[in-house]
Protein backbone atom coordinates (compact mmCIF):
# COMPACT_ATOMS: atom_id res chain seq x y z
CA UNK A 1 0.00 0.00 0.00
CA UNK A 2 1.37 3.39 -1.01
CA UNK A 3 1.92 6.01 1.66
CA UNK A 4 0.35 9.40 1.11
CA UNK A 5 2.80 12.15 2.01
CA UNK A 6 1.20 15.55 2.50
CA UNK A 7 2.83 18.14 0.24
CA UNK A 8 3.33 16.06 -2.89
CA UNK A 9 -0.07 16.90 -4.35
CA UNK A 10 0.31 20.55 -3.27
CA UNK A 11 3.56 20.93 -5.19
CA UNK A 12 2.08 19.32 -8.27
CA UNK A 13 -1.06 21.45 -8.06
CA UNK A 14 1.01 24.61 -7.54
CA UNK A 15 3.10 23.97 -10.63
CA UNK A 16 -0.05 23.09 -12.58
CA UNK A 17 -1.82 26.31 -11.54
CA UNK A 18 1.22 28.43 -12.35
CA UNK A 19 1.56 26.81 -15.75
CA UNK A 20 -2.15 27.35 -16.52
CA UNK A 21 -1.97 31.00 -15.48
CA UNK A 22 1.11 31.66 -17.62
CA UNK A 23 -0.48 29.84 -20.58
CA UNK A 24 -3.63 31.96 -20.29
CA UNK A 25 -1.50 35.09 -20.14
CA UNK A 26 0.12 34.17 -23.45
CA UNK A 27 -3.16 33.20 -25.11
CA UNK A 28 -5.28 36.16 -23.99
CA UNK A 29 -2.65 38.81 -23.51
CA UNK A 30 -3.10 39.01 -19.74
CA UNK A 31 -0.62 40.90 -17.60
CA UNK A 32 1.95 38.41 -16.18
CA UNK A 33 2.64 40.84 -13.32
CA UNK A 34 -0.96 40.60 -12.11
CA UNK A 35 -0.94 36.84 -12.54
CA UNK A 36 2.16 36.41 -10.38
CA UNK A 37 0.51 38.57 -7.73
CA UNK A 38 -2.79 36.63 -7.67
CA UNK A 39 -1.97 32.93 -8.13
CA UNK A 40 0.23 32.29 -5.08
CA UNK A 41 -2.59 32.22 -2.41
CA UNK A 42 -3.89 29.11 -4.21
CA UNK A 43 -0.79 27.29 -2.90
CA UNK A 44 -1.92 27.64 0.70
CA UNK A 45 -5.48 26.69 -0.22
CA UNK A 46 -4.35 23.50 -2.00
CA UNK A 47 -2.03 22.54 0.86
CA UNK A 48 -4.83 23.04 3.43
CA UNK A 49 -7.31 21.04 1.32
CA UNK A 50 -4.79 18.23 1.00
CA UNK A 51 -4.38 17.98 4.79
CA UNK A 52 -8.17 18.03 5.38
CA UNK A 53 -8.77 15.39 2.72
CA UNK A 54 -6.10 13.15 4.24
CA UNK A 55 -7.64 13.46 7.70
CA UNK A 56 -11.15 12.83 6.34
CA UNK A 57 -10.21 9.77 4.29
CA UNK A 58 -7.90 8.28 6.87
CA UNK A 59 -9.37 5.15 8.53
CA UNK A 60 -7.12 5.34 11.54
CA UNK A 61 -8.49 6.52 14.86
CA UNK A 62 -5.57 8.81 15.35
CA UNK A 63 -4.27 9.53 11.88
CA UNK A 64 -0.61 10.41 11.69
CA UNK A 65 0.32 12.97 9.09
CA UNK A 66 3.37 12.19 7.00
CA UNK A 67 4.85 15.11 5.15
CA UNK A 68 6.90 15.26 2.00
CA UNK A 69 9.29 17.86 3.39
CA UNK A 70 11.03 18.50 0.08
CA UNK A 71 7.72 19.30 -1.58
CA UNK A 72 6.56 21.43 1.36
CA UNK A 73 9.85 23.37 1.32
CA UNK A 74 9.35 24.02 -2.38
CA UNK A 75 5.77 25.12 -1.80
CA UNK A 76 6.94 27.28 1.11
CA UNK A 77 9.51 29.01 -1.08
CA UNK A 78 6.84 29.80 -3.66
CA UNK A 79 4.45 30.99 -0.96
CA UNK A 80 7.09 33.15 0.73
CA UNK A 81 7.94 34.71 -2.61
CA UNK A 82 4.26 35.44 -3.16
CA UNK A 83 3.89 36.99 0.29
CA UNK A 84 6.98 39.09 -0.43
CA UNK A 85 5.38 40.30 -3.67
CA UNK A 86 2.22 41.19 -1.78
CA UNK A 87 4.12 43.17 0.89
CA UNK A 88 6.14 45.06 -1.72
CA UNK A 89 2.92 45.80 -3.59
CA UNK A 90 1.18 47.08 -0.45
CA UNK A 91 3.94 49.63 0.20
CA UNK A 92 4.01 50.74 -3.43
CA UNK A 93 7.36 49.24 -4.46
CA UNK A 94 5.91 46.93 -7.09
CA UNK A 95 3.91 49.78 -8.59
CA UNK A 96 7.14 51.77 -8.92
CA UNK A 97 8.87 48.79 -10.51
CA UNK A 98 6.02 48.37 -12.96
CA UNK A 99 6.04 52.07 -13.79
CA UNK A 100 9.81 52.10 -14.20
CA UNK A 101 9.72 49.14 -16.60
CA UNK A 102 7.11 50.90 -18.75
CA UNK A 103 8.88 54.26 -18.77
CA UNK A 104 10.79 55.81 -21.62
CA UNK A 105 12.72 59.04 -21.85
CA UNK A 106 10.94 61.76 -23.83
CA UNK A 107 11.26 65.46 -24.57
CA UNK A 108 8.17 67.63 -24.05
CA UNK A 109 7.40 71.27 -24.73
CA UNK A 110 6.74 73.63 -21.87
CA UNK A 111 3.35 75.36 -21.99
CA UNK A 112 4.11 78.96 -22.89
CA UNK A 113 3.79 81.51 -20.11
CA UNK A 114 2.78 85.06 -21.08
CA UNK A 115 2.46 87.98 -18.67
CA UNK A 116 1.37 91.40 -19.93
CA UNK A 117 3.41 94.34 -18.64
CA UNK A 118 1.64 97.59 -17.89
CA UNK A 119 3.25 101.00 -17.48
CA UNK A 120 3.51 100.65 -13.70
CA UNK A 121 6.03 97.80 -13.89
CA UNK A 122 9.60 99.08 -14.10
CA UNK A 123 11.62 96.12 -12.84
CA UNK A 124 11.75 92.35 -13.34
CA UNK A 125 13.29 90.02 -10.73
CA UNK A 126 13.93 86.54 -12.09
CA UNK A 127 14.74 83.73 -9.66
CA UNK A 128 16.04 80.79 -11.64
CA UNK A 129 16.18 77.22 -10.46
CA UNK A 130 18.97 74.74 -11.24
CA UNK A 131 18.19 74.56 -14.95
CA UNK A 132 19.94 76.42 -17.79
CA UNK A 133 17.99 79.43 -18.97
CA UNK A 134 18.28 82.03 -21.73
CA UNK A 135 17.22 85.64 -21.09
CA UNK A 136 16.53 87.70 -24.20
CA UNK A 137 15.40 91.28 -24.62
CA UNK A 138 12.50 92.13 -26.93
CA UNK A 139 10.66 95.23 -28.11
CA UNK A 140 7.28 93.90 -26.91
CA UNK A 141 5.40 94.77 -23.75
CA UNK A 142 5.00 91.30 -22.26
CA UNK A 143 7.12 88.71 -20.48
CA UNK A 144 6.92 85.24 -21.98
CA UNK A 145 8.64 81.96 -21.23
CA UNK A 146 8.85 78.77 -23.26
CA UNK A 147 11.17 75.82 -23.85
CA UNK A 148 11.44 72.07 -23.45
CA UNK A 149 11.98 69.55 -20.68
CA UNK A 150 13.15 65.97 -20.77
CA UNK A 151 11.92 63.29 -18.40
CA UNK A 152 10.94 59.64 -18.11
CA UNK A 153 7.26 59.04 -18.68
CA UNK A 154 4.73 56.31 -19.38
CA UNK A 155 3.20 56.87 -22.79
CA UNK A 156 3.00 60.39 -24.20
CA UNK A 157 1.81 62.12 -21.05
CA UNK A 158 4.25 64.64 -19.59
CA UNK A 159 4.73 66.00 -16.09
CA UNK A 160 3.67 69.58 -16.85
CA UNK A 161 0.17 70.54 -17.91
CA UNK A 162 -0.05 74.22 -16.87
CA UNK A 163 2.40 77.11 -16.68
CA UNK A 164 1.95 77.20 -12.91
CA UNK A 165 3.63 73.79 -12.74
CA UNK A 166 7.04 75.25 -13.63
CA UNK A 167 6.90 79.05 -13.13
CA UNK A 168 5.13 81.55 -10.89
CA UNK A 169 4.64 85.29 -11.33
CA UNK A 170 3.66 87.95 -8.83
CA UNK A 171 3.40 91.73 -9.08
CA UNK A 172 4.44 93.88 -6.13
CA UNK A 173 4.43 97.63 -6.67
CA UNK A 174 6.58 98.43 -9.71
CA UNK A 175 8.23 94.97 -9.73
CA UNK A 176 7.27 91.72 -11.42
CA UNK A 177 8.71 88.66 -9.66
CA UNK A 178 9.18 85.57 -11.80
CA UNK A 179 10.30 82.32 -10.13
CA UNK A 180 11.19 79.15 -11.98
CA UNK A 181 10.08 76.06 -10.08
CA UNK A 182 11.89 72.77 -9.76
CA UNK A 183 10.27 70.01 -11.76
CA UNK A 184 9.01 66.85 -10.03
CA UNK A 185 11.76 64.32 -9.29
CA UNK A 186 11.40 60.79 -7.96
CA UNK A 187 13.54 59.92 -4.93
CA UNK A 188 14.49 56.55 -3.54
CA UNK A 189 15.81 53.42 -5.26
CA UNK A 190 13.98 54.25 -8.49
CA UNK A 191 14.87 57.93 -8.71
CA UNK A 192 15.25 59.79 -11.97
CA UNK A 193 15.91 63.39 -12.80
CA UNK A 194 14.17 65.87 -15.05
CA UNK A 195 16.04 68.47 -17.07
CA UNK A 196 14.67 71.68 -18.52
CA UNK A 197 15.93 74.26 -21.00
CA UNK A 198 13.89 77.45 -21.17
CA UNK A 199 13.98 80.92 -22.74
CA UNK A 200 12.41 84.00 -21.17
CA UNK A 201 11.69 87.11 -23.22
CA UNK A 202 11.62 90.44 -21.39
CA UNK A 203 10.93 93.97 -22.66
CA UNK A 204 14.21 95.82 -23.26
CA UNK A 205 13.04 98.84 -21.27
CA UNK A 206 12.65 96.83 -18.04
CA UNK A 207 15.35 96.75 -15.40
CA UNK A 208 16.24 93.07 -14.96
CA UNK A 209 17.73 91.40 -11.89
CA UNK A 210 18.57 87.70 -12.21
CA UNK A 211 19.22 85.46 -9.21
CA UNK A 212 21.01 82.32 -10.33
CA UNK A 213 21.40 79.02 -8.54
CA UNK A 214 24.83 78.05 -9.84
CA UNK A 215 23.27 77.19 -13.20
CA UNK A 216 24.22 78.11 -16.77
CA UNK A 217 22.68 81.37 -17.97
CA UNK A 218 22.72 82.95 -21.42
CA UNK A 219 22.07 86.70 -21.67
CA UNK A 220 21.00 88.23 -25.00
CA UNK A 221 19.94 91.82 -24.26
CA UNK A 222 19.86 92.84 -27.96
CA UNK A 223 18.84 96.55 -28.00
CA UNK A 224 19.20 97.26 -24.31
CA UNK A 225 17.27 100.22 -22.94
CA UNK A 226 17.76 99.58 -19.22
CA UNK A 227 20.19 97.95 -16.76
CA UNK A 228 20.62 94.21 -16.20
CA UNK A 229 22.31 92.39 -13.32
CA UNK A 230 23.09 88.76 -12.61
CA UNK A 231 24.33 87.11 -9.44
CA UNK A 232 25.38 83.56 -8.59
CA UNK A 233 25.71 81.54 -11.79
CA UNK A 234 28.08 78.85 -12.98
CA UNK A 235 28.68 79.63 -16.66
CA UNK A 236 27.46 82.91 -18.13
CA UNK A 237 27.29 83.43 -21.87
CA UNK A 238 26.90 87.11 -22.80
CA UNK A 239 25.83 87.70 -26.40
CA UNK A 240 25.93 91.35 -27.51
CA UNK A 241 25.26 93.10 -30.79
CA UNK A 242 28.14 95.18 -32.10
CA UNK A 243 25.99 98.31 -32.18
CA UNK A 244 25.16 98.00 -28.47
CA UNK A 245 25.79 100.89 -26.10
CA UNK A 246 26.50 98.96 -22.90
CA UNK A 247 28.95 98.99 -20.06
CA UNK A 248 29.64 95.48 -18.73
CA UNK A 249 31.25 94.85 -15.35
CA UNK A 250 32.09 91.48 -13.84
CA UNK A 251 33.06 90.88 -10.22
CA UNK A 252 34.31 87.76 -8.43
CA UNK A 253 34.58 85.73 -11.64
CA UNK A 254 37.16 82.98 -11.94
CA UNK A 255 37.60 82.90 -15.68
CA UNK A 256 36.92 85.16 -18.69
CA UNK A 257 36.43 83.26 -21.93
CA UNK A 258 36.58 84.53 -25.52
CA UNK A 259 37.78 87.87 -26.93
CA UNK A 260 39.89 88.62 -23.90
CA UNK A 261 41.33 91.76 -25.48
CA UNK A 262 37.94 93.43 -25.04
CA UNK A 263 38.09 93.07 -21.27
CA UNK A 264 39.85 95.52 -19.00
CA UNK A 265 40.90 93.58 -15.93
CA UNK A 266 41.08 96.00 -13.04
CA UNK A 267 41.68 93.57 -10.20
CA UNK A 268 42.87 90.02 -9.88
CA UNK A 269 43.35 88.08 -6.66
CA UNK A 270 45.75 85.17 -6.88
CA UNK A 271 45.46 81.99 -4.89
CA UNK A 272 46.47 82.45 -1.27
CA UNK A 273 46.91 80.14 1.65
CA UNK A 274 46.17 81.01 5.26
CA UNK A 275 47.17 78.84 8.19
CA UNK A 276 45.17 78.93 11.41
CA UNK A 277 45.40 76.34 14.18
CA UNK A 278 47.12 73.89 11.85
CA UNK A 279 44.43 74.24 9.12
CA UNK A 280 45.47 75.42 5.67
CA UNK A 281 42.80 77.03 3.48
CA UNK A 282 43.31 77.67 -0.21
CA UNK A 283 41.25 80.25 -2.09
CA UNK A 284 40.92 80.41 -5.86
CA UNK A 285 41.70 83.63 -7.65
CA UNK A 286 38.87 85.97 -8.64
CA UNK A 287 38.79 88.56 -11.39
CA UNK A 288 37.14 91.91 -11.67
CA UNK A 289 36.87 93.36 -15.16
CA UNK A 290 34.92 95.78 -17.31
CA UNK A 291 34.01 96.22 -20.94
CA UNK A 292 32.53 99.18 -22.78
CA UNK A 293 30.73 99.07 -26.10
CA UNK A 294 29.53 102.17 -27.96
CA UNK A 295 28.55 104.96 -25.61
CA UNK A 296 28.12 102.62 -22.65
CA UNK A 297 24.74 104.08 -21.71
CA UNK A 298 23.29 101.06 -19.94
CA UNK A 299 24.96 98.64 -17.51
CA UNK A 300 25.19 94.87 -17.28
CA UNK A 301 26.59 93.71 -13.94
CA UNK A 302 27.64 90.10 -13.43
CA UNK A 303 28.84 88.82 -10.08
CA UNK A 304 29.82 85.53 -8.43
CA UNK A 305 30.17 83.38 -11.53
CA UNK A 306 32.63 80.69 -12.48
CA UNK A 307 33.09 81.68 -16.13
CA UNK A 308 31.86 84.56 -18.29
CA UNK A 309 32.15 84.27 -22.06
CA UNK A 310 31.58 87.15 -24.47
CA UNK A 311 30.26 86.81 -28.00
CA UNK A 312 29.58 89.68 -30.42
CA UNK A 313 26.99 89.42 -33.14
CA UNK A 314 27.54 91.05 -36.49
Amino acid sequence: MRTWRVGTISMGASLLLLGVFLLLSQMFGLNPFHIMMSWWPAILIVLGIEILVFLFLSKDEKPFLKYDFLSIIFVGILGTAGIGFAILSSIGVMDQVKTMLNQEERTFELPEMTEAINKDVKRLVLNTDRYPITIEGTSGNEVSMFGTYRTQSVGKKGLIENTTDYVSTQKKGDTLYVSVKGLPTNVGPFNHYTTMSATILVPSNLKVEVIGNDNAITMKPRTLMSDWSLDQASNVSLILEKESHVNVTVNRVQELVGQQDDWKVTEEKNSVASEEEGYVEHQSGFKKASLKMGKGIHYINIGNAYTVSLNKLN
